[in-house]
């Protein structure tokens, strides 16, 4: 279980805070959309939980363990993330795939299978020593993302952030990644940074972010019912998608 007491950041000493206070609840198996304006605080929540940047004060739990008592290698082998930006390197695709070398070819090949990757590097003549470039750009952005979603079939964390994940990729590599998390990742505590605010109506629990502040922590169904923040920002990004259209 994950859970955020009182938690406050600031980027440095005597900067304004932009974490303010955040008490909340993840329980393990649930799916947490987080939805705010620019600005709002969401992609520092992710910042926190990494320990990018250390707390000024209040407490991160995993498992009731205080991240901040933890090592940094120990902390961050119990989290996934898949980033808006894929994260690919120079090497091969079983390097990035697995670089602490900690899994055997068939589990890499069933990850690939799972992520919809296996057809397409079986027809490659190196198989898994096939190259990846710099920032993986030998392959497609749907394809990049489909890596880092192998990557985190193989680690099998418990909790998995996807931050804005599927912003830059197409509507079909979206389904399979959005489908292969629920079906893969049903027991693990998933929260997902959303620009595209529908993108989080079928979360267990929607958290709202405003200047720092969590506005409000409930089911999207009855943040739907309400006159809440949430369902002003879901308003919102239908009329800016009629305009555009």
């Amino acid at each position: 279980m994950l859970k955020v007491a009182h938690c406050n950041l600031r980027y440095r000493p005597n900067a304004p805070l932009v974490l303010k206070g955040i008490t909340c609840t993840f329980k393990e198996g649930t799916r947490v959309g987080v939805v705010g304006r620019t600005g709002s605080g969401k992609t520092t929540l992710t910042t926190a939980l990494f320990r990018l940047v250390e707390p000024d004060s209040g407490r991160i739990l995993i498992d009731g363990l205080n991240i901040c008592d933890m090592g940094l290698k120990d902390l961050r082998m119990k989290l996934s993330v898949i980033p808006q930006e894929p994260t690919l390197f120079r090497g091969s695709i079983r390097t990035n795939l697995d670089p602490l070398e900690l899994h055997s070819d068939d589990e890499i090949w069933k990850a690939l299978e799972k992520c919809q990757l296996k057809n397409t590097i079986t027809d490659l003549p190196n198989l898994l020593e096939s190259p990846v470039s710099d920032n993986g750009e030998n392959w497609s952005a749907g394809q990049r993302q489909l890596f880092c979603l192998g990557r985190v079939l193989l680690r099998r964390n418990k909790i998995l952030v996807l931050d804005e994940a599927t912003a830059s990729i197409d509507s079909a590599t979206d389904a399979i990644l959005q489908r292969i998390i629920r079906e893969e990742f049903s027991s693990c505590t998933v929260i997902t940074i959303a620009h595209r605010v529908p993108t989080v109506l079928d979360s267990d629990k929607v958290m709202v972010l405003s200047f720092g502040e969590m506005v409000e922590y409930s089911e999207p169904s009855k943040l739907m019912e309400m006159d809440s923040v949430f369902s002003k920002l879901v308003a919102e990004y239908w009329a800016s998608c009629t305009k555009t259209s």
